[in-house]
């Protein structure tokens, strides 16, 4: 168990540094495959990877319907958005949106489990969103209201899978789990991408190679890893380690692709991560007061967190 539990930190933040590559990976592979394509190209060959190394016999046990259809919704569908909207807005508007996301994942949770936070918890939770609107703001670089809008649905739909996979994974192996919901959501998004036309030959290499690191820098390592994580700890906890993402992406966008940040955007990142400072403080203090009134021979610090 102690084994287990240095290794899940470590696997969160390697999840977020690698999500932190995918929207700049999808802006370059958008420029050869259409959003539909791009989706269906990220899981067909991370589901292929993922079920050639999952032991065949967890691979069978996950091989459900329910398991299927929660990879098309959570996974494909959220992914068709977020690569809607990247096509019609900017890499660092993308990625600091992205950042709204553990705030989501903290108030579905709240909802979901009837859990009563406290009142500096929602006002970290209005402040992060009042800091998307501020970035959503923003023009230049390409960005788009309708895109920033695509990229936030986008996040509602990831933050509402994640908190709902945590009881998938009591029953799964986490690999296998993952496998079978990468071919769901290849399944799911390949009438979409054959409704766009087929696509043509890549315009040249550097759109092929970001295609392949998205399907397994951005799509196989992070998920497994975060899959992996997820099992051990309770999902607000495992979600508050995607604030990496947006903070990588966002770097990306202005470096890479010279993308304009202004104050406005930089108020507004800025607001992402206070509020994500402030409605973690709840979460922090009820774990120290847990592991503060554990008993020995009490449960494990890693039960204390999946039940915080």
């Amino acid at each position: 168990m102690t084994n287990n539990r240095r290794l899940v930190f470590p696997a969160l933040i390697a999840a977020g540094l690698l999500w932190g590559t995918t929207v700049p990976l999808s802006k370059l592979a958008l420029g050869w495959l259409a959003p539909a394509w791009l989706a269906f190209a990220r899981f067909a060959v991370a589901a292929a990877v993922l079920l050639l190394v999952a032991n065949s016999d967890k691979v069978r046990a996950a091989c459900r319907p329910a398991v299927l259809a929660s990879g098309a919704a959570g996974y494909g569908g959220s992914v068709l958005l977020q690569n809607l909207g990247i096509v019609r807005t900017s890499v660092t508007h993308a990625a600091l949106i992205v950042g709204a996301t553990p705030v989501l994942i903290a108030i579905i949770t709240a909802l979901w489990h009837r859990a009563v936070a406290r009142p500096v918890a929602w006002a970290g939770f209005a402040v992060s969103l009042a800091g998307v609107a501020l970035v959503a703001s923003g023009k230049g670089g390409g960005a788009t209201l309708a895109g920033d809008g695509l990229v936030l649905a986008s996040q509602l739909s990831c933050a509402t899978f994640t908190v709902a996979q945590a009881r998938l994974l009591r029953d799964h192996d986490p690999v296998a789990l993952t496998g079978v919901q990468f071919l769901g959501a290849a399944l799911a998004v390949l009438p979409v991408a054959l409704a766009e036309g087929m696509p043509a030959g890549p315009a040249g290499l550097g759109s092929l190679m970001a295609t392949a690191g998205l399907a397994v820098c951005g799509t196989v390592a992070p998920f497994t890893l975060f899959a992996y994580a997820q099992s051990r700890v309770a999902a607000n906890v495992a979600g508050a380690f995607l604030n990496l993402e947006p903070l990588v992406g966002a770097i990306a966008g202005a470096v890479i692709f010279r993308n304009p940040v202004g104050p406005v955007q930089v108020i507004g990142g800025a607001a992402i991560l206070v509020g994500i400072g402030l409605s973690s403080l709840q979460l922090r203090q009820a774990g120290r007061r847990r592991r503060s009134s554990q008993p020995i021979g009490g449960p494990t610090a890693a039960a204390t967190l999946a039940s915080a």
